[in-house]
């Protein structure tokens, strides 16, 4: 992946809690917390882990406590949404930020992620792999999709994202106030974002890298996540 500039001397006024959703990631777990920490931005960095079978609980068990790293497991495997709620209601940030373990995500856009907020423009950033950072050319047809559940999405709520089925999203935790999320895969992304247009709430999008792996390197998302985000974006226009 091409090179992006490291913080320097960034200082975020708010507590940043990043929240990691954790599923079978032990080739990659102790070099996502290392770019994480890299940044010197993190006040907690919360790992859930989503009933790991891979080794992964055991690096978990070494990582826990150390350096603003908390762990909790689930005891069986839920999936990301759950994960990611799970971390929601344990994190103590006033701005929280989701950060997959895959890699596919570099820490180093957390700058450009929080100066939005820092600044009072947006209460929710999104991460988006659509508005011209560098990237890996892959996955035709999983951009397709993305794109398409995008454009429905502005569709039903009238807005202009570039990117709604981002995994970086950053947001004030007095957004969630009074939100009800229900979403236990990745149906969390539409459920999020519909909850939070229909709420009013400041978005802002800024490019991020990306460096999406495909299946054979351990790529969960399918088709079937795809139809569930349909579901969740057309029963949440009309429900809470």
């Amino acid at each position: 992946m091409p090179e992006l500039p490291l913080p320097c001397d960034i200082i975020f006024p708010m507590k940043l809690t990043v929240l990691i959703p954790v599923y079978n990631e032990v080739d990659t777990l102790r070099e996502i917390l290392a770019r994480v920490k890299a940044t010197k931005l993190a006040d907690e960095i919360l790992l859930v882990d989503d009933g790991s079978t891979d080794g992964t609980r055991e690096i978990l068990a070494e990582l826990d406590g150390s350096d603003g790293v908390r762990v909790i497991l689930h005891e069986f495997n839920q999936g990301k949404g759950a994960a990611v709620r799970t971390g929601i209601r344990h994190a103590s940030g006033d701005v929280l930020l989701i950060q997959d373990a895959d890699l596919e995500y570099d820490p180093r856009d957390y700058p450009r992620l929080l100066q939005p907020i820092e600044e009072g423009l947006a209460d929710v950033v999104y991460g988006s792999r659509f508005l011209g950072a560098p990237r890996r050319v892959a996955m035709f047809w999983h951009m397709v999709a993305n794109k398409l559940l995008t454009l429905m999405t502005n569709i039903l709520y009238d807005t202009i994202l570039t990117d709604m089925e981002t995994g970086y999203k950053v947001f004030r935790r007095e957004v969630l106030a009074g939100m009800k999320l229900r979403a236990n895969r990745f149906d969390f992304e539409p459920e999020f974002t519909a909850k939070i247009l229909k709420r009013g709430v400041r978005i802002f999008e800024v490019p991020i890298a990306f460096n999406p792996r495909d299946y054979s390197e351990g790529k969960k998302i399918g088709l079937r996540d795809a139809f569930e985000a349909v579901w969740a974006l057309l029963k949440y226009r009309f429900v809470d």
